[in-house]
């Protein structure tokens, strides 16, 4: 898992860092030169898709994600199981139905052909951000899930020797 931490972190950096600097470019360009880089928004557009959900992926690796706990913390380790499971379920349909409907979309673009306006780059290529990006959350959910699960067992069990 270090390794794909790593990689999610080299990503979010490298997207930010390139939509930053052409952005920047665009903006010089066109109060200096009076020119605007029309392909400068295609590159943004489509990086910023891909540090959305590689970022959401991460959000749900670090727990970064707003919740709101106070009936969950007063819930027996039964129920909190169970919601942890509920949750779980739902971020997979959730991300599921993005990867399934993202790789459709990939394929199509791949079968026509389909090219950016501006760069004339392969569509597929910019648009497969959504599915790499649905996968890693994916990941991450069922890795949380396990590391909630496992946690909720470890502290039960330390509650009832307590007792």
């Amino acid at each position: 898992m270090k390794i794909l931490n790593y990689l999610e972190e080299v990503i979010l950096f490298a997207a930010f860092l390139i939509m930053t600097i052409i952005a920047f470019g665009n903006v010089v360009s066109r109060n200096l030169a009076n020119i605007s880089l029309s392909f400068t928004e295609e590159i943004t557009i489509n990086l910023f898709v891909l540090l959305t959900f590689v970022g959401t992926a991460v959000g749900v690796r670090r727990y970064a994600h707003l919740g709101f706990t106070l009936i969950f913390d007063h819930m027996n380790p039964l129920f909190k199981k169970l919601l942890v499971l509920f949750s779980t379920l739902m971020g997979l349909v959730l991300f599921g139905i993005l990867l399934w409907y993202g790789i459709q979309m990939v394929l199509f673009q791949m079968d026509i052909g389909q090219t950016t306006p501006a760069l004339g780059w392969p569509q597929w290529v910019l648009s497969s951000a959504l599915p790499i990006g649905a996968f890693l959350c994916v990941v991450r959910t069922i890795q949380v899930c396990v590391e909630e699960l496992s946690y909720l067992s470890t502290s039960g069990r330390e509650g009832d020797e307590a007792k």
